[in-house]
């Protein structure tokens, strides 16, 4: 139908094979969908409210198999899916079913939901051949429709943040969760994108000190039929089906124009924007998945198969793979992310199970063809790249073997933090290793310490309030009897299970939290605090809520005494990290001497203040350390090539449960010592000095910062 008159298209004309989707030019709308075993493609037009299908047109003209035409009449606004034509045989790869009405690929906008039925699946549920079988029932009734935008957005003087890695402190949160409950968000803008524009969440992000927020997952997604049988939703996101639109959950009206308003907003306020995205699977499922885009476009083109073609190919725990091996899906892709950037401008990506898109043969490759096209590519190459190193297949735990200009997420780094708070013995080595950036992992193909994301939490797995808070996972309420999540949580409740108003207990727990939030935002490498963990944000012990769009995730912004220090507590260090270049190296130390003087870059210390020996990294029962900072001489410059300069910091550590006399070690004649952090106290920002040479009283379970300043200073 013409958009504007209501009138059905009358002429079709050849169009063009580039750009793939639906692409408006201000006179009409060309069409171009990708199907190299298509026998015939039809595109369907449906009335504005998606319900009734108006007029079916064939699009005869094929170029290098894309499948194209151009509709001079149509206008944005139109709403649109394809029916694809081809051979129905699965045991050979093929699952073509034009009963089934199907989402473009490269569709920019997705309007509605699927209202899941029987239909959606190309073969017919219970038959005695299964998903060799093929139903025959249209599918369009219950199916979102894909829609034809306007692209014209006013983004002014909107640039990207030009923020080096080492400054980088990166908060991943969830833009329906993060503002549902917000009291000075308006009702109807709560859990959308354009919630995050309201001036009093602005506001809280700048004065957290945070540069970098990272969306999960908001490339429009799928609602699994299982959870919503169960009353449930992916809340999530980790179940891609259309790569180029957001998901329209998330819009109060139009999720597009709303996304890039949060984004010129986010951008206007010095923050950058990055993407949790999902290109390793597609919503659709295994073999047994329903048909709602690439497997009724061309299954055998988009997603890997087994050696019996009729089976998916699974690396990711989901069902399917799609096949980067296939330069039309890797086009899909790479056009993905280009848009994402040009047209949404967005300033980078967290790439979820990554190993699978590098696996050019059945194994993970450094040298894979994604690699090489996104290193070159102009537009991708300079933006943030971060990996989640593994995925489910043979060979899938990769941290550290990806290429130079990508950054990794380091679950190393996490769990020997956990565990070192935690007192678990004989971790000291790998503790100051991963407090140094981890160069046994990054620095063998001269990556720096911004190679590594540290993370204590993320949305997969206990908040911070929860690891300090519960032994074992409480996930009943996702419906699967406690089965899901990991066991390995490395956490320890301190005497009681979830909530309780023991007094030494809660006072434990909280000076636990500022142990691992100190730790983590004095360590080298690129900080990730999960939003919330700053407030002390609880799932109740759920380790695993990717189903729960309620209380369970959505942030709770009243605070009690305890949350509000905390707050205070963790602006304090990401302060003290902009403040000192010396906590953000762009390079690793050495452990050699620097500058004039004969004192090495960095020296770790034993509680009698002497160099750590090799045999003391040995030792079992070791739970305490120290280490000098020297901050006279930095490897590095800063933006205008001046050499940089710093104070000197000690940091003390003890993860024993009883206190330690820690010497310290000689300052330097005029030099003192001056506490700026100790986490045994409530604020962990006490206001003392410890004289040259006094013994300092580490309390247990407790991190100290000392900065080297002048005798008599304030």
């Amino acid at each position: 139908m013409n958009k504007t008159s209501g009138q059905p298209i009358t002429e079709v004309w050849q169009g063009s094979p580039y750009p793939l989707g639906a692409t408006w030019d201000g006179e009409g709308v060309n069409f171009a969908l990708f199907s190299r075993h298509a026998e015939k493609v039809e595109l369907c037009l449906f009335d504005d409210a998606g319900r009734r299908e108006v007029q079916r047109i064939t699009l005869r003209e094929r170029t290098d198999f894309v499948w194209h035409g151009y509709l001079p009449q149509m206008r944005p606004g139109q709403l649109y899916g394809y029916r694809v034509h081809g051979p129905y045989a699965p045991e050979k790869g093929h699952r073509f079913n034009p009963h089934k009405l199907l989402l473009d690929p490269y569709a920019r906008s997705i309007v509605g939901s699927i209202r899941w039925s029987d239909a959606h699946f190309g073969y017919t549920i219970g038959h005695k051949r299964e998903d060799l079988s093929q139903d025959r029932r249209d599918s369009a009734a219950g199916m979102p429709k894909s829609q034809v935008i306007d692209s014209a957005f006013s983004w002014g003087e909107d640039r990207h943040p030009q923020i080096h890695c080492n400054n980088r402190v990166i908060y991943e949160m969830h833009v329906g969760g993060y503002t549902r409950r917000h009291p000075d968000v308006p009702p109807n803008l709560a859990g959308k994108y354009v919630g995050l524009c309201t001036p009093q969440v602005i506001d809280h992000l700048k004065s957290l000190g945070v540069t970098t927020i990272e969306l999960l997952p908001i490339q429009a997604f799928v609602d699994d039929r299982p959870l919503t049988q169960r009353g449930l939703t992916n809340y999530w996101g980790y179940n891609t089906i259309g790569f180029f639109a957001p998901e329209p959950r998330y819009g109060a009206g139009n999720p597009v124009h709303e996304f890039k308003t949060m984004v010129k907003t986010l951008h206007s306020a010095g923050f950058e924007v990055i993407l949790d995205v999902v290109y390793n699977h597609t919503g659709e499922g295994n073999e047994k998945g329903p048909t709602l885009s690439f497997r009724g476009i061309d299954n055998y083109s988009y997603y890997r198969l087994g050696d019996d073609k009729r089976h998916c190919a699974d690396f990711t725990g989901c069902g399917n793979s799609l096949d980067l091996r296939n330069p039309r899906v890797l086009q899909l892709v790479v056009d993905s992310l280009r848009y994402w950037i040009t047209d949404m401008h967005v300033d980078g990506f967290r790439f979820d199970l990554a190993t699978t898109l590098a696996r050019d043969s059945p194994d993970f490759d450094s040298l894979s063809t994604f690699f090489g096209v996104l290193r070159q590519d102009p537009v991708i190459s300079p933006r943030l790249l971060i990996s989640e190193p593994w995925d489910l297949g043979p060979g899938g735990y990769q941290v550290g073997k990806f290429p130079p200009g990508w950054a990794e997420w380091n679950d190393q780094y996490r769990d020997t933090m956990r565990a070192y708070w935690k007192g678990d013995g004989g971790l000291i080595g790998d503790f100051a290793r991963r407090l140094t950036g981890s160069s046994d992992l990054f620095g063998h193909n001269e990556r720096g310490p911004c190679a590594s994301v540290n993370f204590i939490t993320a949305h997969d797995g206990f908040t911070l309030h929860d690891l300090v808070s519960y032994n074992e996972k409480h996930n009943e309420a996702n419906g699967e009897d406690n089965r899901d999540g990991t066991d390995n949580n490395l956490s320890w409740n301190h005497g009681a299970e979830g909530p309780t108003d023991d007094g030494d207990i809660i006072w434990l727990r909280e000076q636990q939290k500022r142990n691992l939030l100190a730790t983590l935002l004095l360590s080298q490498g690129v900080p990730m605090l999960l939003a919330g963990d700053e407030v002390g944000r609880t799932q109740q012990g759920n380790n695993n809520t990717y189903c729960q769009d309620n209380e369970i995730n959505w942030l709770d912004w009243y605070w009690d005494d305890n949350r509000w220090r905390l707050l205070n507590f963790t602006k304090r260090m990401i302060q003290l990290r902009r403040e000192h270049p010396l906590f953000r190296r762009r390079n690793f130390f050495k452990g050699v001497p620097v500058g004039d003087g004969a004192r090495k870059d960095i020296t770790w210390l034993k509680p009698d203040g002497h160099e750590m020996t090799p045999e003391e990294w040995e030792k079992e029962f070791a739970r305490s350390l120290g280490v000098w900072l020297n901050g006279e001489a930095l490897p590095e410059t800063d933006e205008r090539g001046h050499a940089l300069r710093d104070a000197s910091f000690v940091v003390l550590f003890n993860a024993h449960h009883g206190p330690i006399e820690f010497r310290l070690p000689d300052p330097g004649p005029g030099w003192t010592w001056k506490t700026e952090i100790d986490t045994s106290y409530d604020t962990g920002i006490p206001s003392r000095e410890c004289a040259q040479g006094d013994a300092y009283p580490l309390q247990g379970r407790s991190l100290v910062l000392l900065q080297q300043v002048a005798s008599g200073s304030p």
